[in-house]
This record gives structure tokens, sequence and C-alpha cells, in this order.
């Protein structure tokens, strides 16, 4: 299908928007805890897809599927966050971006041993690839010690990020692609209540700028590239509605520099180029040419 003005548009919306959360993720780190930030940002998004759900008389989900809905809500959004906003403590959102692409490596790992599904040579090298480039993350001179654990901690959250995509499949192909990030976000809300107490010490003394953040975060990151996504699916398919979202990581880097003046070392730009193109190669398809057949007289 032909790419018209609208949908390059809201492509790169959604890229924008899921970027721009890293380095918001760090700003709103200076008044909350990993956690709180992760709850905050959560319940807000939440309410606002209640408001949805009410306005496009969602349906609720079937009894038999409420317990799968908030074990892949607590995977896929309050371990994926917490995580992440742990590791963003010591790791820059660049990198932080750059780790979380890793995810459909993972997906494809656990597609194989739960699922037996094949994974080509290409992908082996490919993931070959990019783990080479997260080591060099970790053990260059800059990273390691002060931010292994934080990198650790971001590679987890694409662990569990990619088994709630692994997991997801008879859910969304039941309920729709809104709907089931619907109950995934209000699972995972509800399973951050046991966060909230301290909040209101956190939200006494929140800064302007933290405030600002974690707003922007619950309304526009967590909500609106879940729509547009959802739409550019049905219009072109999955496949192609996500091949855009490899430019993420390098988005974040120019927003992070841009809002925070974080500027990353040699060490770090390679590896993350590293990592990025096993991650580029592991889902690349292989072209195949159809030659035409030759036709000879008999002889």
């Amino acid at each position: 299908m032909k790419l018209t003005f609208s949908l390059v548009f809201l492509h790169i919306l959604m890229i924008s928007l899921w970027a721009s959360a890293f380095p918001v993720i760090q700003i709103g780190l200076e008044s909350f805890s990993p956690q709180h930030l992760a709850f905050v940002r959560l319940s807000i998004a939440s309410v606002v897809l209640l408001v949805i759900a009410i306005a496009t008389r969602m349906r609720l989900p079937d009894i038999k599927d409420i317990p799968l809905l908030l074990a892949l809500g607590f995977l896929g959004f309050t371990v994926y966050h917490t995580a992440l906003n742990i590791g963003e403590k010591t790791v820059s959102a660049g990198i932080a971006s750059l780790l979380v692409s890793t995810t459909p490596i993972f997906s494809a790992f656990l597609a194989i041993f739960f699922f037996h599904e094949a994974f080509g040579k290409r992908k082996w090298i490919g993931s070959a690839v990019s783990f080479a480039g997260i080591a060099l993350l970790i053990f260059s001179k800059d990273n390691f010690v002060h931010s292994v654990n934080g990198i650790l901690l971001i590679l987890l959250a694409a662990l569990a990020e990619s088994i709630y995509m692994v997991c997801q499949k008879n859910l969304l192909k039941k309920y729709g692609f809104l709907s089931f990030v619907t109950y995934s976000i209000w699972g995972a809300a509800i399973s951050m209540l046991v966060f909230l107490p301290g909040l209101e010490i956190e939200l006494a003394h929140i800064s302007v700028r933290s405030a600002i953040s974690v707003i922007y975060l619950g309304l526009f990151p967590t909500v609106i590239p879940y729509m547009i996504l959802a739409y550019l699916t049905s219009r072109i398919g999955s496949a192609e509605a996500a091949i855009s979202l490899y430019l993420t990581p390098a988005l974040s880097f120019f927003l992070a520099w841009l809002l925070l003046k974080d500027i990353p070392s040699a060490a770090s730009i390679v590896g993350s180029i590293i990592t990025l193109c096993g991650v580029l190669l592991t889902h690349s398809k292989r072209r195949v040419v159809v030659k035409k057949p030759r036709f000879t007289m008999q002889r």
C-alpha cells in the first residue's frame, strides 16, 4: 500500500512520542522514585483510556481472560516501566532506548523455545552482533560499574516486554490492539497500587519540571502511540507499521542531547551502532528473487 502524507506523519509522530519518553523519564526521576513515576504515569494513562473506553463503548474482557490480562499487564507495563525507570537512574536516555530496541530479539528467542518457531542463520548472526554491541556498552570504561546494573535492569525490562509480546497473540486477536493494551495498562495500574505509600510526600515537593514530565508521559508516550500503531496496523499491516520504530533510538539520542545536554561517549556510540545493526539484521527479510524460466527448443 502506498504511503500517503497522513500515514507518514503518523509514523513520525509515533516515533517522536516514544523516543521522547526516554529523556523525559530522567526529568521525572528528579522528583519521583522510579516506582512512583511508573505508578503515576500508568494511572494517568488508565484514566485517559477509561474515557476512551466509555466513548467507544469498548467491550469488557471475559472473566476467564482476566488472570492472563493481569499477568501480561504486570510484565509488559509494571515490570517494564519500573525496571526501565530504575535503569535510567544510571544509564543515558539514548542507550536505554537502544537496549529496549532489543525486545524483538528476546521475543524471537522465546518463540523458539516455547513455540518451536524457526530461527534462521541471519537472525542468529544479528543476535550475536547485537549482544556484542551490548557487551561493549557494558564493559566500556565509561559505563562499567557505574551503569552495569542499570543496563542489566533495562535488559530485564526488554525481556519482560518480549514475554508480553509473545504471549499476547490470542488475546490480541480476540480483543483487538487498542482494547488489549487498555486492559493491560489497567491491570498494571492495579498491580502498582502497592507503591502508593509515600507518593504523597513526593507530590508535596514535586518540581514544575517533573510535574509536566509525568503528565506528558501519562498522556502522550503511553497512550497516543498505541492508538496510532493500532490504526497503522489496520491500514498497512503490522510489519510495515512497526518497521519505522527502529529509528526510535537515533531520535532518543538527539532528544537526550537537546533536553538533557547528554553527549554520549565514543565507546557508547560505537556500541550503540553495533547493537542497532544487529537488531536490523535480525529482523531484515531476505529478498527472494524469482527467476523467470527460460524456454528452449528441444533438440
